[in-house]
């Protein structure tokens, strides 16, 4: 006589989700079942250690090969440890609730190991199950799984615990029954088809960026009238798009109105620094947040206010390009640029009252702009370009480009 075996039951992971298509879903699963479910991409680059690992580990890393690029020596390598301190310190608090990590976009190699019944009727919602061994793949996000799995592998070196990561849903779509081809055109559609933010746009969304912060408060301190009354300036700036429209009430981006911070901050050097996020741990030698704030809010809301008649009528000051040479100028007025560099308040203003700062060639063109065959300019080389040449031609009116802005 023999012993009766159980019913077989599909062993594996199971998750919970509701799907949004026939082999989709989305959900969340707790942090460290996803890092079971994801091996960290880091170690499947490791040939040395794939040496000694598992034939299912290894058939990982081959599947993963095959749709993601590589980590070690790139730029996308260098962001991991960056991501990891900003997830840990959001964890902690310090961001507030101003905060937030993309779900993360996952494929299965394999097939599902089962899919119940809806939990609740109506409502689509299943749980599903991972078979052991399954390959699992982060064609979307994969820099945050590796991030996870550096917090995950030393808690304490980011102020952090097991317990509390242990604790952490994350979000995630999988996918499942898709060949490599299918995986490959996803990895591609999330990457390339979205239209990617510029960076200097995403910089002025940056609500801990110091730059953008001052940005924002020089433009609260300034009043103008408009139409017969005094509004804040700030009511003028765009801050949702890089550049102006031409039948909205904007007279500048916040996006520029960075630039000018950024160079009145930093000088010449801050030409590098205009698309990099700024940090109060970052300013000048012996220059606090609070000493840049004091002197900067006043000198360039007194800028704004004398320059927004060519503001209001849409003339050059508004390019990043001449922003970038006003802040540089500006810059020797902030008390703590090099001896060589320093101006008064009232040199300064004394500069910028001499310039034509009309939108014509003739004064712009090869300084902050190029002029096509019909005198049209582009200011498509933006501050970096151009920055330099602008404030040379502000400091220095004797010069070739200094007479030209000047109309001499």
């Amino acid at each position: 006589m023999s012993f009766p075996m159980p019913t077989p039951e599909v062993e594996g992971i199971r998750l919970t989700v509701m799907p949004f298509r026939s082999d989709a879903v989305i959900g969340t699963m707790g942090l460290p079942t996803l890092l079971q479910l994801v091996p960290s991409p880091k170690n499947q680059e490791n040939k040395r250690a794939l040496q000694y690992a598992s034939g299912l580990q290894r058939r990982h890393a081959e599947i993963r090969g095959l749709v993601q690029r590589m980590i070690k020596t790139t730029s996308k390598g260098k962001n991991v440890v960056p991501y990891a301190d900003y997830m840990a310190a959001g964890l902690k608090g310090m961001h507030g609730s101003g905060w937030s990590t993309p779900p993360v976009t996952l494929w299965l190699a394999d097939q599902l190991g089962s899919i119940s019944d809806e939990l609740v009727p109506g409502t689509s919602i299943r749980t599903i199950s991972v078979t052991p061994g399954s390959a699992v793949v982060a064609v979307d996000g994969e820099t945050q799984v590796t991030a996870w799995h550096e917090l995950y592998d030393d808690p304490a070196r980011f102020g952090l615990t097991h317990d509390a990561l242990a604790a952490i849903r994350v979000p995630f779509e999988l996918y499942w029954g898709l060949n490599v081809d299918d995986a490959r055109q996803i990895f591609y559609d999330r990457n390339v088809e979205g239209v990617s933010v510029a960076k200097n746009l995403a910089m002025s969304m940056d609500q801990r960026d110091f730059a953008t912060q001052l940005a924002r408060r020089v433009a609260d301190s300034v009043k103008v009238e408009q139409h017969g009354e005094i509004v804040p300036f700030t009511k003028l700036v765009e801050t949702r798009g890089r550049q102006l429209k031409a039948s909205g009430p904007e007279v500048v981006t916040l996006s520029a109105l960075r630039v000018l911070v950024t160079t009145a901050l930093h000088g010449r050097r801050g030409l590098e620094l205009t698309s990099a996020t700024q940090r109060e741990n970052a300013l000048p030698d012996g220059v606090s947040a609070e000493h840049a704030t004091r002197r900067l809010v006043p000198l360039l809301s007194g800028l704004i206010s004398q320059l927004y008649p060519q503001f209001a009528a849409r003339s050059v000051v508004s390019a990043p390009a001449v922003l970038a040479g006003i802040g540089i100028a500006a810059h020797g007025a902030t008390g703590w640029s090099a001896p060589e560099q320093v101006l008064s308040e009232d040199e300064l203003f004394g500069l910028l009252a001499s310039v034509r700062w009309e939108r014509k060639a003739q004064y712009w063109d090869g300084v902050a702009a190029s002029a096509n065959a019909k005198g049209v300019l582009n200011f498509s080389g933006g501050a970096k370009d151009s920055g330099g040449r602008v404030a040379d031609a502000l400091l220095r009116p004797d010069t070739e480009y200094g007479r030209k802005i000047r109309g001499w």
